[in-house]
């Protein structure tokens, strides 16, 4: 949700120098089930623009109608949605929509801890309650900062220690990254679908060939660099890394490179063999290297999917990233026992009271 985050940040900028007025609008609870989970959220300006969204497009038209009245007394709310009608998930959701008025130091805050891969957290104060008069909203926490507040209708001092609010956290991670050492047409692919799927790209190009960034179109950085020079930094659990030199002593030679890093997954393409014979070369010559970042490590990449064109491998690489950045077994989910996200609420409820 952090890149969705951003987006809404990026956004916001543009409007507020036009004197565009703008609330947020965020998912604080479900009942049942819902096409997003509780935490993410979209920005409504007063032109009627929308940046993001709450559901598969469902439920923002009547977020944006409810919108009108924020805009109009400067007031949060919570809006109740059941879907048990209307939508095919059939949950209740609830929406905190409050003004959202941040000024250039916040934004500036924000946009620093982006782009340092600095978690931060936002907490939403809320109440379910129709006859609820004190005023709600959300404040984002930076560690040791104090906590900012989406706009300075919502005093944050008077909500602590009030029993009356319900609060809802979501941890902002950094952005996913993935960084692609490979220069051919399968890259190009890799890069754009990637993009799509909302992550920061970043490709390594050889130095012979220097590329920038409209060469891979939905990249943010190119490193023309070759494997002696190549250094990548904030490397975390939230960077994946594909070699895909589609040559054997390349793929090598970047892969010593990295081998100081501990991202959260590496691909290889090409058969196993071709891995066995790449990892035996790395700890011949690296014998020390970690056995963290061997078990990174995967290759063939990609799922089974039966996947042929360039376009279609890029889908079955980042469906396995998926996988393992969010440790799901991948299966149909026709054959999931339970709710597509994991347990309902009242399903985790019903658990505690068979336990007690």
């Amino acid at each position: 949700m952090t890149h969705e985050f951003k987006e809404i940040i990026t956004s916001y900028k543009e409007a507020n120098k036009k004197g565009i007025r703008a609330v947020m609008a965020t998912i604080v609870d479900v009942d049942g089930s819902s096409y997003r989970r509780p935490g993410v959220g979209m920005l409504i300006l007063e032109n009627g623009e929308m940046i993001g969204a709450v559901s598969g497009g469902c439920v923002e038209k009547e977020v944006l109608r409810q919108s009108q009245s924020v805009f109009a007394d400067n007031k949060a709310k919570i809006m109740t949605y059941n879907g048990k009608y209307r939508l095919g998930c059939e949950g209740v959701l609830y929406i905190l929509i409050e003004p959202f008025a941040v000024d250039s130091d916040v934004i500036a805050t924000i946009e620093d801890y982006l782009t340092s891969r600095i978690p931060f957290e936002i907490n939403s104060h809320y109440s379910k309650k129709e006859d609820f008069d004190e005023t709600m909203g959300s404040a984002i926490s930076f560690g040791d900062f104090k906590e900012l507040t989406f706009s300075s209708c919502f005093d944050i001092q008077m909500v602590k220690n009030n029993m009356s609010f319900d609060c809802f956290s979501r941890s902002m991670q950094p952005c996913f990254r993935l960084i692609i050492i490979g220069w051919e047409h399968d890259a190009i692919e890799l890069c754009t679908i990637a993009n799509a799927t909302g992550w920061e790209v970043e490709v390594v190009n050889t130095p012979k060939n220097p590329k920038i960034t409209s060469d891979f179109p939905g990249s943010t950085k190119v490193w023309n660099q070759s494997p002696e020079e190549l250094i990548i930094n904030k490397v975390d659990k939230q960077t994946a890394i594909i070699l895909m030199t589609h040559n054997f002593a390349k793929d090598l030679l970047y892969l010593q490179a990295i081998k100081n890093t501990l991202p959260v997954y590496i691909g290889l393409l090409g058969p196993s063999k071709r891995r066995e014979k790449l990892l035996s070369a790395l700890i011949e010559y690296f014998p020390d290297v970690s056995e963290e970042f061997i078990d990174c490590i995967y290759g063939p990449a990609g799922l089974n999917l039966g996947a042929e064109t360039p376009q279609e491998i890029a889908i079955s690489i980042i469906a396995e990233i998926l996988s393992v950045v969010r440790d799901q077994e991948p299966i149909s989910l026709q054959d999931k026992v339970g709710g597509i996200h994991g347990p309902s609420k009242q399903e985790k409820l019903d658990q505690i009271s068979s336990h007690n």
